[in-house]
């Protein structure tokens, strides 16, 4: 993938070439006490993520009622929880214990594309997820020919679509940066704003893209689900049975809650100027949309579906 990007780059810009070989990566503390603890603090959370979400995925095969159009979104989301995990936490354990933070430009540049296909996925699927629950909430008698399989596996096709055409177009204009005052990146991965705060090349182009897709991955999903919400409660309130109600409203605040730390720590760390918030404070943001989630998502969905 890198060499496909430096290819079309060098075919836009032939004389593109980057001064930079390597990153080092300033992790999430510098305190040598602290490594450890994070050590297996990082790889539990790790390992839940990773069996948390492999059981969701393998759901399908343990009952034929579960060939549902919402355990087919549930895989698809977990999937992606289980990708977006693996792009970035197993190496960041890694250093913890080796203290060898180093990536070459080349394995950074890959980090950064996987990151943000999963990371936009991600923000859509969630959308997805959120109108599933619509249409089988508020139109239950036509649940099966409104998520019928053909229009999921669609949905799906346009939810990676628009991870990879997003994660190409930032990827490919961050590999036309030409000079780096430091190769030392105030982060714990490879990610947007933290190399842009390295380069001395005119970042304006790049930083606009930022703001405008995230904008739109991560508003419209926001908005999608809101809206779908807003519908949901409105159905719930119909709902004559106090338990169904209590129960609903319960499903309803848990999803809700998840969906919010999210898009609320995305939104925080890519919806503003790198120069208005620091980057302590976009690692801790980082940590929940990058970690927590994907741990939680497993568990939250699965209360959705009891």
């Amino acid at each position: 993938i890198v060499y496909l990007l430096r290819s079309v780059m060098k075919i836009m810009d032939p004389g593109n070439h980057s001064t930079v070989t390597e990153f080092i990566l300033a992790g999430l503390t510098e305190k040598p006490e602290l490594q450890l603890p994070l050590f297996f603090l990082f790889l539990g959370i790790y390992v839940v993520t990773v069996v948390g979400n492999l059981g969701m995925i393998s759901l399908k095969r343990l009952s034929p009622h579960l060939h549902t159009p919402m355990y087919y979104v549930l895989r698809m989301l977990s999937f992606i929880d289980l990708c977006h995990s693996t792009v970035m936490t197993p190496k960041m354990v890694v250093n913890f214990v080796t203290h060898k933070n180093v990536r070459a430009y080349g394995e950074c540049m890959t980090q950064l594309y996987f990151f943000l296909v999963f990371a936009i996925a991600e923000c859509h699927m969630l959308a997805v997820m959120a109108y599933d629950r619509y249409a089988a909430i508020c139109n239950p008698l036509l649940y099966n020919v409104i998520m019928s399989s053909h229009f999921c596996f669609w949905l799906t096709v346009g939810v990676y679509s628009l991870g990879i055409i997003g994660s190409t177009i930032h990827t490919g204009f961050m590999m036309r940066l030409l000079v780096w005052k430091s190769n030392v990146v105030n982060h714990y991965f490879c990610d947007l704003f933290p190399l842009l705060e390295l380069s001395c090349s005119n970042i304006y182009v790049n930083e606009l893209l930022v703001l405008v897709l995230s904008a739109f991955n991560i508003l419209t999903p926001a908005l999608t689900i809101l809206a779908s919400y807003v519908f949901i409660l409105f159905s719930i309130l119909r709902i004559h049975s106090t338990e169904g109600r209590s129960k609903a409203f319960s499903t309803c605040s848990s999803h809700i809650s998840a969906v919010a730390v999210f898009y609320g720590s995305a939104a925080f760390m890519y919806l503003q100027p790198s120069s208005v918030s620091s980057m302590d404070q976009g690692k801790v943001s980082s940590m929940f949309y990058t970690t927590i989630v994907p741990m939680l998502n497993p568990l939250i969905y699965s209360l959705i579906c009891l």
